[in-house]
């Protein structure tokens, strides 16, 4: 099957109009913000892919990449409804390779982002991943979840100690995180720890959120723990 055809509803699109304009300007290409993260056990580190998202260099490549991120998110809205309903995995088109597996909410920056099953640079256009052999979102251990900076992370620039961060699951229980570190790291040090003491979400986009060039070294990493349990009706 073509690459438009897995990507999504949006990506035949996307294609003939790169395909125009290719000759008259060069791409860009902004790795993932996991790079190569290592995920620790136990001190023996889990393999952690090399993730690569191309993305365009032109302001009307930006505009689409913005546009399918929120375009996504609305489809993905339609699919976790029916995954609340029925409790089983809902694909949000008939060929999607990737499924909303929790709902993400920051109350003090007005955000609500669908999760995404893996961390690959085709999921990562429509939401936040998680890492595959990191805890599922609101489960006991720590989650890692990636997005990029210039779309569905950007909120992190402005997450403050103390902030919200509640996690619904696919059955529809909720549980609430208090943001606890926000720091810089170099991709090539980064190593994240896959055991918690206390239910973790760790969030890791690229740095710094203005960067003219993507695809640096750094990256933005928050790390968030349990505060206590909440049912659906603590959700925005």
């Amino acid at each position: 099957m073509h690459a438009a055809e897995r990507g999504g509803p949006f990506d035949r699109i996307a294609a003939v109009w790169r395909e125009r304009h290719a000759a008259a300007r060069p791409r860009r290409v902004e790795s993932s913000p996991l790079g190569g993260l290592r995920v620790l056990r136990r001190g023996v580190a889990l393999a952690a892919a090399l993730l690569a998202l191309a993305g365009t260099a032109s302001l009307g490549g930006s505009a689409f990449i913005y546009g399918k991120a929120a375009a996504g998110q609305w489809l993905l809205q339609r699919a976790w409804a029916a995954t609340l309903a029925t409790h089983a995995p809902m694909p949000p088109w008939p060929w999607a390779d990737t499924h909303p597996i929790a709902r993400l909410v920051v109350p003090a920056q007005k955000v609500d982002l669908l999760v995404l099953a893996g961390a690959s640079g085709r999921t990562l256009a429509w939401g936040p991943g998680h890492l595959d052999g990191s805890a599922e979102p609101g489960d006991d251990g720590n989650s890692v979840l990636s997005a990029h900076r210039d779309t569905h992370f950007r909120f992190l620039e402005h997450t403050r100690l103390g902030d919200t961060i509640v996690v619904e699951r696919g059955d529809g229980s909720a549980r609430t995180f208090r943001v606890r570190s926000a720091r810089v790291v170099d991709v090539r040090a980064l190593a994240i720890s896959r055991d918690a003491d206390l239910p973790t979400l760790t969030l890791v986009t690229c740095y710094p959120f203005d960067a003219v060039v993507p695809g640096g070294p750094l990256r933005y990493v928050v790390t968030a723990v349990a505060a206590e349990d909440r049912n659906r009706d603590g959700l925005m």
